[in-house]
Protein backbone atom coordinates (compact mmCIF):
# COMPACT_ATOMS: atom_id res chain seq x y z
CA UNK A 1 0.00 0.00 0.00
CA UNK A 2 1.71 3.31 -0.78
CA UNK A 3 2.27 6.38 1.51
CA UNK A 4 -0.37 8.12 3.25
CA UNK A 5 -0.52 11.74 3.16
CA UNK A 6 -2.66 14.61 4.02
CA UNK A 7 -3.63 18.16 1.59
CA UNK A 8 -2.16 21.32 2.79
CA UNK A 9 -4.46 23.11 5.14
CA UNK A 10 -5.41 26.26 4.86
CA UNK A 11 -3.55 27.16 8.23
CA UNK A 12 -0.43 25.56 6.73
CA UNK A 13 -0.47 27.59 3.81
CA UNK A 14 -0.77 30.83 6.04
CA UNK A 15 2.26 30.16 7.68
CA UNK A 16 3.98 29.30 4.72
CA UNK A 17 3.46 32.63 3.54
CA UNK A 18 4.01 34.77 6.72
CA UNK A 19 7.12 32.66 6.48
CA UNK A 20 8.01 33.16 2.74
CA UNK A 21 7.32 37.21 3.37
CA UNK A 22 9.57 36.78 6.02
CA UNK A 23 12.64 34.76 3.70
CA UNK A 24 12.52 31.81 5.99
CA UNK A 25 14.18 29.04 4.67
CA UNK A 26 12.30 26.47 3.10
CA UNK A 27 14.35 23.66 4.79
CA UNK A 28 13.03 25.91 8.37
CA UNK A 29 9.30 25.46 6.99
CA UNK A 30 9.70 21.80 6.22
CA UNK A 31 11.10 21.29 9.55
CA UNK A 32 8.42 23.36 11.37
CA UNK A 33 5.43 21.86 9.30
CA UNK A 34 6.91 18.35 9.33
CA UNK A 35 6.56 18.23 5.59
CA UNK A 36 9.40 17.43 3.37
CA UNK A 37 10.72 20.03 1.54
CA UNK A 38 9.97 19.37 -1.78
CA UNK A 39 6.56 19.67 -0.93
CA UNK A 40 7.22 23.32 0.46
CA UNK A 41 9.14 24.10 -2.94
CA UNK A 42 6.04 22.41 -5.28
CA UNK A 43 3.66 24.17 -2.86
CA UNK A 44 4.66 27.47 -3.66
CA UNK A 45 6.03 27.05 -7.17
CA UNK A 46 2.63 25.43 -8.30
CA UNK A 47 0.78 28.99 -6.69
CA UNK A 48 3.27 31.76 -7.34
CA UNK A 49 1.36 34.46 -8.28
CA UNK A 50 3.24 37.33 -10.64
CA UNK A 51 1.33 39.32 -13.44
CA UNK A 52 3.47 41.80 -15.44
CA UNK A 53 1.24 44.25 -15.68
CA UNK A 54 1.91 44.66 -11.90
CA UNK A 55 4.85 46.30 -9.94
CA UNK A 56 7.77 42.73 -9.00
CA UNK A 57 5.99 43.90 -5.29
CA UNK A 58 3.11 42.62 -5.32
CA UNK A 59 4.31 39.34 -6.36
CA UNK A 60 4.51 36.22 -4.25
CA UNK A 61 2.77 33.12 -2.78
CA UNK A 62 -0.56 33.68 -1.20
CA UNK A 63 -1.97 31.07 1.46
CA UNK A 64 -5.77 31.95 1.28
CA UNK A 65 -5.56 32.35 -2.75
CA UNK A 66 -3.64 28.96 -3.17
CA UNK A 67 -6.02 27.31 -0.90
CA UNK A 68 -8.98 28.22 -2.83
CA UNK A 69 -6.52 27.45 -6.90
CA UNK A 70 -6.08 23.89 -4.98
CA UNK A 71 -9.95 23.74 -4.00
CA UNK A 72 -10.72 24.61 -7.52
CA UNK A 73 -7.86 22.17 -9.35
CA UNK A 74 -9.05 19.32 -7.02
CA UNK A 75 -12.97 19.86 -7.84
CA UNK A 76 -12.33 19.81 -11.61
CA UNK A 77 -10.52 16.36 -11.18
CA UNK A 78 -13.69 14.66 -9.86
CA UNK A 79 -15.27 13.44 -12.52
CA UNK A 80 -17.57 11.12 -11.26
CA UNK A 81 -18.61 13.25 -8.76
CA UNK A 82 -19.41 16.03 -12.25
CA UNK A 83 -20.82 13.30 -14.14
CA UNK A 84 -23.06 10.76 -12.37
CA UNK A 85 -24.39 9.07 -15.29
CA UNK A 86 -20.26 8.11 -15.99
CA UNK A 87 -20.36 7.32 -12.55
CA UNK A 88 -23.65 4.97 -13.07
CA UNK A 89 -22.30 3.52 -16.59
CA UNK A 90 -18.87 2.39 -14.93
CA UNK A 91 -20.80 0.94 -11.86
CA UNK A 92 -22.51 -1.37 -13.95
CA UNK A 93 -19.65 -2.30 -16.02
CA UNK A 94 -17.75 -3.37 -13.19
CA UNK A 95 -20.61 -5.11 -11.61
CA UNK A 96 -21.02 -6.69 -15.52
CA UNK A 97 -17.43 -7.94 -14.64
CA UNK A 98 -15.33 -4.83 -16.61
CA UNK A 99 -12.24 -4.49 -15.55
CA UNK A 100 -10.65 -0.86 -14.78
CA UNK A 101 -8.57 -1.56 -17.63
CA UNK A 102 -11.39 -1.98 -20.18
CA UNK A 103 -13.89 0.91 -18.44
CA UNK A 104 -10.78 2.94 -19.19
CA UNK A 105 -9.96 2.07 -22.19
CA UNK A 106 -14.00 2.32 -23.67
CA UNK A 107 -14.42 5.69 -22.01
CA UNK A 108 -13.88 8.94 -24.16
CA UNK A 109 -10.94 10.59 -23.19
CA UNK A 110 -9.06 7.67 -22.40
CA UNK A 111 -6.04 9.36 -20.57
CA UNK A 112 -8.45 10.99 -18.49
CA UNK A 113 -10.44 7.83 -17.59
CA UNK A 114 -7.32 6.88 -16.28
CA UNK A 115 -7.48 9.02 -12.87
CA UNK A 116 -11.11 8.71 -12.60
CA UNK A 117 -10.48 4.62 -11.55
CA UNK A 118 -7.03 5.23 -9.89
CA UNK A 119 -9.33 7.37 -7.52
CA UNK A 120 -12.34 5.03 -7.29
CA UNK A 121 -10.02 1.63 -6.47
CA UNK A 122 -7.09 3.32 -4.55
CA UNK A 123 -4.85 2.10 -6.95
CA UNK A 124 -2.88 2.47 -10.28
CA UNK A 125 -4.45 1.55 -12.96
CA UNK A 126 -2.10 1.03 -16.87
CA UNK A 127 -4.38 0.24 -19.78
CA UNK A 128 -3.71 -2.02 -21.88
CA UNK A 129 -4.53 -2.22 -25.09
CA UNK A 130 -7.41 -4.62 -25.64
CA UNK A 131 -11.07 -4.67 -26.79
CA UNK A 132 -13.48 -4.05 -23.82
CA UNK A 133 -16.60 -6.01 -24.37
CA UNK A 134 -19.60 -4.65 -25.74
CA UNK A 135 -22.53 -3.38 -23.37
Amino acid sequence: MGTVYTQLSLQERRKMENWWHAKVPVAEMARVLKRHKSTIFREIKRNFWADDAFPKKYAGYFGHAAHLQTQKRRSVQRKMIRHPELCGSIVKRLKNGWTPEQNAKSLPGNHLSLHLLQGRHGKRVVVVPSRAPEV
